[in-house]
């Protein structure tokens, strides 16, 4: 996907301030983003994103080495700011849109990142696995950014999980979700395929960098979630 009239390049700045032996170093990463503001879903950056780049940022160096695998990555922000803080990371979105897993790799490309070397992009459609997900290799962490936009999917997204969790015991799914009805509810769902939830608390979030996280999420309501068996 190349250049047209109605993409627009989005910067993002993830930044901390941190005293070294009595002075003040900064650390600061910048993420290129394109947007097609008409296209779909995946094709724009939407609230919860920043907020989990963020969260992945604050704790970039818990991230060094580690296998990490994101769902529906769409334009791939928080994945991207995982490789870049030293993650091996594998981007995934559904293996039915093909325009939209070219536009992840485009993300990559715009950063810098070769796929295939430095980051990977592979089709995954929840709750069908069509390719072999063991092909993914172990994995420690998975992200996902406002996966659950509407009921229909979330129970093919949690069965993916569990699979996944199923066979990387040990990792956790990492994700950020816009609250869009009150009487939308995973709960169920969860105690149905046996996972664990732990809420995030994301107010102090970019704090050091000066940021107000109202910045990031405006008067949407968005939380982050760890969950794990």
């Amino acid at each position: 996907m190349s250049d047209g009239p109605n993409e627009q390049l989005k910067k993002f700045v993830f930044s901390s301030k941190y005293n070294c032996q009595g002075q003040i170093q900064e650390e600061s990463l910048e993420i290129i983003i394109p947007e097609l503001l008409q296209a779909s879903y995946s094709f724009y950056t939407w609230p919860s994103a920043p907020v989990l780049a963020w969260f992945l940022w604050e704790h970039r160096k818990e991230l060094v080495g580690l296998q990490i695998l994101e769902i529906g990555s769409g334009t791939a922000l928080p994945g991207i700011v995982a490789a870049k803080c030293g993650a091996k990371v594998t981007l995934s979105d559904s293996a039915t849109l093909p325009k939209s897993l070219a536009h992840t790799k485009r993300c990559c490309q715009l950063n810098n990142l070769i796929v295939n070397q430095d980051i990977r992009v592979i089709g995954l459609t929840w709750g069908l696995f069509l390719n072999d997900l063991s092909s993914v290799g172990p994995i420690d962490l998975i992200l996902g950014s406002d996966c659950f936009y509407e009921p229909s999917v979330f129970e093919d997204i949690l069965v993916t999980i569990s699979y996944l969790l199923e066979a990387n015991p040990n990792a956790k799914f990492l994700c950020t979700y816009q609250e869009r009805s009150s009487d939308w509810s995973i709960e169920h769902l969860l105690a149905k395929w046996n996972l664990k939830c732990q809420v995030h608390n994301i107010n102090n979030l970019g704090q050091s960098a000066g940021i107000d996280i109202h910045d990031l999420i405006g008067d949407h309501s968005i939380h982050l979630l760890e969950i794990f068996r």
